[in-house]
This record gives structure tokens, sequence and C-alpha cells, in this order.
């Protein structure tokens, strides 16, 4: 089963509120499957986005899903918290060197071309609720699943310390992303390759 299936059987057989085979066919006409999660880092490549979100999704189902939450609450957070990167990327190409050559080569790449810049997590949060309603613990972990890579928190906000504490459903998401990002999907940067 490639990602985008794997996605949409995930998202059918645990999101079931309203909203959601609307906000489904919403992500549909982006290029939410077709994206990469990142310019350089993981899932820099052709559906690294989709791929990503099926990762994080499947890591939180494992290990929480006997725990507090539901497994809608986790699927929902799993494979939506980085909907803001949908229509965020465009590719081009970019020159590197080539080491056994010498010689610089021309390779595909991405770059951010953020049309809405309202950060991060809260950008995410704010394009589900358009569709489809979030529970508190679902959009504050989505709001703060970066951690210490959220610009906020590296400007001295003390707010993701309250979330966490109040709602440990965004620690968990934060696991199951860097678990993801950093032992699961390693290696699958087209840049790092």
């Amino acid at each position: 089963m490639d990602y985008k299936a794997e996605f949409i059987s995930l998202y059918e057989k645990h999101i079931q509120r309203p909203g959601a085979d609307k906000l489904l066919g919403w992500m549909q006409t982006t290029d939410f499957f077709t994206a990469p999660a990142s310019t350089r880092f993981h899932g820099a490549c052709e559906a690294g986005l989709v791929m990503h979100s099926v990762n994080v999704a499947n890591v939180l189902l494992s290990r929480f899903g006997d725990g507090d939450y539901t497994a809608e609450s986790l699927a929902v957070c799993g494979l939506l918290h980085d909907l803001c990167k949908a229509n965020f990327y465009k590719p081009g190409f970019r020159n590197v060197k080539n080491d056994a050559t010498g010689q610089w080569e021309k390779v595909p790449s991405y770059s951010v071309q953020d049309a809405f810049p309202y950060g991060h997590g809260e950008k995410s949060v704010y394009l589900i609720e358009r569709m489809m309603r979030l529970k508190n613990e679902e959009a504050v972990a989505i709001r703060w699943h970066m951690g210490g890579f959220d610009d906020a928190v590296r400007g001295g906000s003390y707010a993701i310390s309250d979330a966490w504490r109040n709602y440990p459903l965004g620690v968990m998401l934060h696991i199951a992303d860097l678990e993801a990002s950093y032992l699961i999907e390693k290696g699958t940067s087209a840049v790092n390759k």
C-alpha cells in the first residue's frame, strides 16, 4: 500500500467526526499527498509529507493506543499535525558539488513559499478547524508539537510547559514526531542521499 492509500485508510478508519470528510476532500485539492515534509531534512522528497504523517500516526497509535486518548484523537494529531505544509513548498533546483568529480551539478530541491505565514502548529490548527472541530487537547498538542524547535519556545515562551503539563497528548505527539523524523525516516531526504 502506498502512503496516500495508507493515510486515507487510517483517516477513514479512525476519524469519524463531523467535517472529517470535508477536510479530507479539501486536502486532496492541495499538494499534501505529493509535497515533501521538509526542504533538506526528513522526508525532503516527493510524498515525504504524507509518509511522515502516516509514520507519526502509526507511532502514536502503536505506542499510546491503550492509554488515555482515543484512537480518533491519536489519528487526528498524527495525520494532521503538519497540515500547515500543504501548498507550502515550491519545487526547484540547487547546485551541489559532486564529491567524486569536483563538478557542480543541478539537483532537484524544495524551497519554502508560504502564502499564509501564520506559524507552524497554529496554522495546522487553523486549517483543520475551518472544516472539523478539534478537542482542546488535540489543538494544544498540534500547536506545540514542535517542542523546542518552535520559534515561540526559542524566543523564551513558557507556554509550552503549561501546555504539556495540562495536555500530555502534546508530549506524546512530540515524541512520535521525533521518532518518525529521526529514527523511522532516517535517510529519506533526497539531499542527504
